[in-house]
Order: structure tokens, then C-alpha cells, then sequence
């Protein structure tokens, strides 16, 4: 199932809740190296069971040693009430510091959408894909970019950050170019934020160190994700192709930006998840 499948086509309803989010906390680090300061874990990449169980689902996130989970509003909060998500993310000291949107969001009922964001204690609303109009056309992404330009003066005033996440399909090229790097272009980036996804950009067929390298600080998270060697697939962090410790060390201040780890594709969704929180805590960079 696609993400854009999953996350539906109607942005405007924000159903969600997490707990007030906490400035990252910074644990000292030996020179030379460092580790993540806090693992978050986007609940995509658990959809299955969250589906089955979410209560119980986010107590083994949690007791797996994430800090941080990355929700969905389009998907009803796997149908619990915003009172019922704020209840378990208090009661397992989780924190949600950012939640994937819908675009459409943006176009209707957005400062609605700010005002449940600024509330819930989001530092981040994040669109993950674009309307298939963009398949084919790169004006619709000069559009779209427009839009963001738009949507994030507002929610830079109402006090959040909107951001943009890549998917693999956003590395093709349009007449020539990369669309990708012309919503990028056009796009103000003391308005609009970037979310990396580095397994998504290789398996596109993009380098996610240069880039990361190229636009480092206008990354203010990222979606940790390892692709097997014919870039068809993710899989467990450590196992794949990525270079993962160079892209985290390229990145700056990458220790107080949400990092979330995302295997979309896995055979079992919550082993997976455990191997990839045990993979990314011990990992210096």
C-alpha cells in the first residue's frame, strides 16, 4: 500500500493528539563521535498492528526504548479519539513531535489545522506526497510549491513548522528535471522545512549524504531507512546499502531533530521495529 493510499484524501479533518511535546533532550556524547539523542519510530511502519491493537501496540513501542512516534491524521488515529491518544501517550511518557498530513490540508481549514497542531503540542505538520497531478507535470509541483509557501507564512506565525518528506517517484525526471529539486528551489526555506527520507531518495535514485549535505539545515527531520542492494525494497537498518553514519554526521544538529525510524515493508512489522531502535542506539556517527 502506498502512503499516499493510506493517508486518504481529506487533510482538512485533523484527528489527532499527542502530549505537549519537550524540547529534544541533549545527552552528552564522547568526542569523537555522537549518538541520537531520542529514536522516534513513524507509526507507518507498524500500521498492521496498530490497526489490530493501538494502545497495546504503542506500550511495545515504547517498551522497545522509542521515545518519539510520528502519527497519521488522515487515518483517524487508527480509530481512537484524540482523548484516547493524548490518555496512552501520557500514560507511556511517549512523545509525537510531529504527524504526517494529507496535502489538502493546506488548502482548506488550515488554521484550524495550526490551532489543533499548536495545541497538541506538534513542532512539525509534515506533507508527505502530492496529488497525481504532479505525476506528470512539473507546473503542478511549482503550484503546489506555491501553495507551501502560502500554508507555512501562516504556520510559521501560528508558531509550527510546516515541512515536505520525499518519496522514491520525486527523484524522476519532468522534461528534464528533477522535481523534487525544483519544488525545493521555489520554495522559501524560512517557510518550508524538509523531512529526508534517505532510503526514499536512494531508492529513487538519488544520493542522500549530497543532499543531505547540499540542504542539511533546512532538514529539520528524518525518516532513518535502509534499501536493499537492487533498491527495490527496505530493509532492517544495517543490512542494506545506505551509509547511514555519514548522512546522520552530515546533518546539523542533527541530535535535537526528530529521527524516525521507518521500515515500510517489513516480514514482521514489531520484530523489525525492535531490531531497528536496538540498531540506531548503539550506532556512533
Amino acid at each position: 500500500m502506498k502512503r499516499r493510499e493510506f493517508l486518504g484524501t481529506s487533510g482538512a479533518a485533523v484527528i489527532a493528539a499527542v502530549i505537549p511535546s519537550s524540547p529534544l533532550a541533549r545527552q552528552p556524547s564522547s568526542p569523537p563521535y555522537s549518538r541520537l539523542a531520542r529514536v522516534g519510530l513513524e507509526l507507518y511502519a507498524v500500521r498492521a498492528a496498530m490497526k489490530a491493537d493501538p494502545e497495546g501496540t504503542l506500550a511495545k513501542v515504547k517498551a522497545m526504548g522509542y521515545d518519539d512516534v510520528e502519527l497519521l491524521w488522515s487515518f483517524d488515529n487508527f480509530g481512537r479519539t484524540p482523548a484516547q491518544v493524548h490518555a496512552t501517550l501520557t500514560q507511556l511518557g511517549l512523545n509525537a513531535p510531529s504527524a504526517h498530513i494529507a496535502p489538502e490540508a493546506l488548502l482548506k481549514d488550515w488554521d484550524k489545522s495550526l490551532d489543533t497542531a499548536r495545541y497538541l503540542g506538534h513542532r512539525y505538520l509534515i506533507v508527505p506526497s502530492l496529488p497525481a497531478e504532479t505525476n506528470r507535470s512539473l507546473d503542478a509541483w511549482l503550484k503546489w510549491a506555491d501553495i507551501f509557501n502560502t500554508a507555512g507564512a501562516a504556520a510559521k506565525k501560528a508558531g509550527v513548522s510546516l515541512a515536505f518528506h520525499n518519496e522514491p517517484d520525486h527523484m524522476q525526471p519532468i522534461g528534464g528535471k528533477i522535481p523534487y529539486d525544483a519544488f525545493v528551489a521555489r520554495t522559501d526555506p524560512k517557510l518550508v522545512h524538509l523531512q529526508l527520507d534517505i532510503g526514499n531518495m536512494t531508492m529513487g535514485g538519488g544520493d542522500p549524504l549530497a543532499y543531505a549535505k547540499k540542504h542539511g539545515a533546512r532538514y529539520v527531520s528524518l525518516h532513518v531507512k535502509d534499501i536493499t542492494p537492487d533498491r527495490k525494497s527496505d530493509t532492517e537498518l544495517g543490512k542494506g546499502t545506505v551509509n547511514i553514519k555519514a548522512i546522520l554526521a552530515a546533518i546539523p544538529d542533527v541530535r535535537s531533530k526528530p529521527c524516525y525510524v521507518e521500515q515500510e515493508s517489513p516480514s514482521d512489522e514489531l520484530a523489525a521495529a525492535r531490531q531497528n531502535v536496538q540498531y540506531l542506539r548503539a550506532l556512533d556517527f
